[in-house]
Formats: C-alpha cells, sequence, structure tokens
C-alpha cells in the first residue's frame, strides 16, 4: 500500500498538493518520483482520447534524429550512466538535455529513496531548496517503453504534462507506474547502462525526515555533483 501512495507522490516537488511523498510540497504529497498514486496518476484522472490513442502506438519521433545519446550522473556515492531513447521519448530526452546542458543537476540532491520502489532527484539542492525549473514537456508515456527496474522516467505534478527537472531511477518492476486507458502514466525516457550498482546503493541508504521532507529523504545528503554528456561506447 505504502508504494501505491507514494505513486501519487511522484509528482513532482513543486506542486505540494500531491499526495505521494512531499516532494515539492513539505507534505507527504507531491514530490512524485515516478510515483503516480494510489491510483497511478494522483491527478490525471481520465486519460483524454488522444493520449488514449497515444498508448497503442509509440509516439511518432518523425524529424528527431536518430542515436541514443548518454550522460553521466556523478553522485557522492559514485557514478552511473544512463542512455537516452530519443527515438521513443524525443521530446522528453530533449527536454533532460536541456537541463544537462545548462548545468541545472549540479548540486542538486536525490530527495526521495524508497526501497524497492525508485530514487528521485534532480529538483533541490543541498538545503533542500527548490530550484526554478520552469520549463516543462509534453507527457510522452504512451511510447512502449515501461518502468522496468533500471530505467529512468520524469517525475511530475498531478498534472499529467507537469514534468519539470525531476527524474526517477525504477530500483524494481513498477507497473503501477505504466499508463493505461483510463490514466497517464509517468514517462520512461532512458535506462541504466552502467553503474546500476551505486544506483541500488543509494537506493539502500537510512531514510528519515531531513529539511522540509517529513519521510523517505536520506538522512546523509545524497549529492549530484554532475550531469555530463558522455560519448557511447
Amino acid at each position: 500500500m505504502k508504494q501505491l501512495l507514494l505513486i501519487v507522490g511522484l509528482i513532482s516537488a513543486a506542486y505540494p498538493a500531491v499526495n505521494f511523498a512531499a516532494e515539492a510540497a513539505p507534505a507527504v504529497a507531491a514530490t512524485a518520483v515516478a510515483s503516480p498514486a494510489a491510483s497511478p496518476a494522483a491527478g490525471a484522472a481520465a486519460t483524454p482520447p488522444a493520449a488514449a490513442a497515444a498508448l497503442s502506438k509509440p509516439a511518432a519521433a518523425a524529424s528527431t534524429p536518430a542515436g541514443s545519446p548518454q550522460v553521466r550522473v556523478v553522485t557522492s556515492l559514485g557514478s552511473f550512466t544512463l542512455e537516452l531513447n530519443a527515438e521513443r521519448a524525443p521530446l522528453t530526452v530533449a527536454h533532460f538535455l536541456k537541463y544537462v546542458d545548462q548545468g541545472h543537476y549540479s548540486g542538486t540532491i536525490f530527495h526521495r529513496v524508497i526501497g524497492n520502489f525508485v530514487i528521485q532527484g534532480g529538483g533541490y539542492d543541498k538545503d533542500y531548496k527548490l530550484k526554478a525549473a520552469p520549463s516543462k514537456v509534453v507527457n510522452e508515456s504512451g511510447n512502449g517503453l515501461t518502468n522496468q527496474r533500471g530505467t529512468v522516467g520524469m517525475a511530475r505534478s498531478q498534472e499529467p504534462h507537469g514534468s519539470d527537472s525531476q527524474f526517477y531511477v525504477n530500483l524494481f518492476d513498477n507497473e503501477a507506474l505504466d499508463p493505461n486507458k483510463t490514466r497517464w502514466g509517468y514517462a520512461v525516457f532512458a535506462k541504466v547502462v552502467q553503474g546500476m550498482d551505486v544506483v541500488d546503493k543509494i537506493g539502500n541508504v537510512a531514510t528519515g525526515s531531513r529539511g522540509i521532507f517529513k519521510e523517505d529523504a536520506p538522512l546523509q545528503p545524497v549529492v549530484i555533483e554532475r550531469i555530463e554528456r558522455v560519448t557511447a561506447p
């Protein structure tokens, strides 16, 4: 039950009303890691016709250049590498890389860690202050990529298209975060291709109440020192 409630929390911290884990809000409700909420999309209501259609076929990536860019996430507990799927999630990948290239992630933290569920970060600094992240992206959760262990998705508010800079890494196969015909899901756009042991290490840190978060925050901050583009081997 806790994981289902947490799903609601995957919703982005900037929306304190969400009910997942006080991510954006100091309560157990708006942090959203990829956590839809008891019903995977805390405020996602019914999926509009256009979204329902998208669920049946992958998002088109017509004018998007082919290729799978990679980035290295350097943290205070080690590094791991992500391969971004620009073919299936072109808008989300471009959105994420925009924040990477701006240096937005340097000095942010993994503010939510839930064992056997997800680790979530990219939105708060070391003082637990929310960093401005005005750019949002269209929800591409109907792209055919699922929330399996080792995949990476965008956290969001209850608003289906409310993803800003926060992302999460699945520690487990989290089908509840995927879309269905009645609700939006959480868009997967990448996967860990190196350093999953580091992700698991982060997923096993002691958590509790820190800063504005009442629970699930690492007691010793896990800092994202930087996220940088790397050349795929």
